[in-house]
């Protein structure tokens, strides 16, 4: 592995992260939340959440860098002689879902602070200051993007005291244990005449870049979605009493409903449309009794806004008939709905001639995961960069990214910022 260089391309001259500094920082961040089965779990305002971002505010103090967490424990970290200039904003998450792996999110902040410890050693006069953020609760926990919704004041005090996670724990109660007031979370706002432009380096969570051998993906586009929790209530009976014929079977309306997804993907979806059914529980949940309730989430995606209306829309068609087949009720909450969003194009275009200049191998891609870059750009420009994920594994122990895929993202994200923050992007 390489150690922290620049040189003089036949372009523009070049930087190199420390790589051992960061692959040292991957490794230790890594041991908080693992528990005995390899497996992290450091969900968002868990104990072992909040000690990762008090672990990244030592870092970035070690590095003479300031650091402070908001009301909406977003941690940032920016140079003490920042200025008043708008700051370029890098960063991602550190909150897991439950049995993670050691990257997602984590990945983008860690090569963050790399980057600003980069930019400090070396001296760099930038015509637009760095700033980093570790947002809270982007993997949805409590619905999803919570930081980077509290920065772009996109959160309300209906949204705070509605917020329960999948067994039902309230987000006011868990921030009350942390120490934190939910409602201070409205605080968290940002002026959007602060920020000059938003980039995000994340590991694809995908098989593309694995499978093609490309190093570095240059995002375009990041696609919207809406989840559900979604009831279908009947009744419960005896299992041996009760005839088929008389029953009101919600996990019958639950399966028929599974069949049907598909079908609607296909009829009112793009190529690009995925659903998915990803938890599920029956009532009463006994061996010998007919459920007469079950509760299940969708998770819809497509990159294209009109096409997740029309899904929506089926999808309340499709429940509301089989309801009224099966005599079963069926209502549903909204846990969070997120629209498309496009890369900014100059953005763009400035990380793949970068990508370009560090002989790196890059394509343009759409992203299928959302990313807190989705809530950034509706305040400020935004750029992503992904790094291949191996056999595309995510949110499981087996996530992995090669070391030198990590080093070569890295790479990018630092000579991108370098000319960015040096005035190579100027939002027009």
């Amino acid at each position: 592995m390489t150690q922290a260089t620049s040189k003089k391309s036949s372009q523009r001259e070049t930087y190199s992260v420390d790589f051992e500094r960061l692959q040292s920082d991957i490794e230790a961040l890594s041991k908080i939340g693992r528990e005995a089965d390899g497996g992290i779990y450091r969900m968002a305002f868990t104990d072992a959440d909040m000690e990762a971002r008090r672990w990244l505010m030592d870092r970035l103090r070690e590095a003479g860098l300031q650091a402070r967490m908001d009301e909406a424990a977003n941690v940032l970290g920016c140079f003490a002689d920042a200025g008043q200039a708008p700051a370029v904003l890098t960063g991602s998450h550190l909150d897991t879902v439950p049995n993670a792996g050691s990257l997602d999110g984590a990945l983008g902040v860690l090569v963050s602070l790399e980057c600003m410890r980069r930019v400090k050693e070396e001296g760099l006069k930038l015509k637009y200051p760095l700033e980093l953020v570790a947002f809270s609760d982007e993997e949805g926990r409590f619905g999803g993007l919570f930081g980077s919704s509290a920065l772009c004041g996109e959160l309300t005090p209906e949204r705070i005291e509605a917020a329960r996670d999948l067994d039902g724990v309230a987000l006011t109660e868990v921030m009350h244990r942390q120490g934190l007031e939910p409602r201070a979370a409205l605080l968290a706002r940002r002026n959007p005449d602060s920020l000059h432009c938003y980039l995000e380096l994340h590991i694809e969570q995908g098989p593309v870049l694995d499978a093609e051998g490309s190093t570095v993906g240059v995002v375009d586009e990041i696609v919207g979605l809406f989840k559900w929790s979604v009831r279908l209530i009947g009744q419960p009976d005896h299992a041996g009493t009760t005839p088929m014929d008389m029953r009101r079977d919600a996990f019958n309306g639950l399966a028929e409903f599974a069949h049907e997804v598909r079908r609607v993907l296909d009829e009112n979806g793009s190529d690009d449309s995925v659903a998915t059914i990803g938890k599920v529980d029956l009532t009463p949940g006994t061996a010998n009794t007919v459920p007469g309730g079950v509760e299940f989430s969708l998770d819809v995606r497509d990159p294209d806004a009109q096409v997740l209306e029309d899904l929506a829309g089926a999808f309340r068609r499709v429940l509301s008939a089989l309801g009224r087949r099966r005599d079963l009720m069926f209502e549903f909450d909204v846990l969070s709905q997120v629209a498309p969003m496009d890369c900014n194009k100059r953005l763009v275009e400035i990380i793949s001639e970068t990508a370009d200049e560090l002989d790196l191998r890059s394509r343009h891609m759409p992203s299928g995961a959302a990313h807190d870059a989705q809530i950034m750009a509706k305040m400020t420009p935004v750029g992503m960069i992904f790094v291949p994920s191996k056999d595309g594994r995510s949110h499981s122990p087996a996530e992995w990214t090669h070391w030198e895929d990590i080093e070569s993202g890295a790479n990018l994200m630092l000579n991108s910022l370098i000319r960015i923050a040096g005035g190579e992007f100027e939002d027009a």
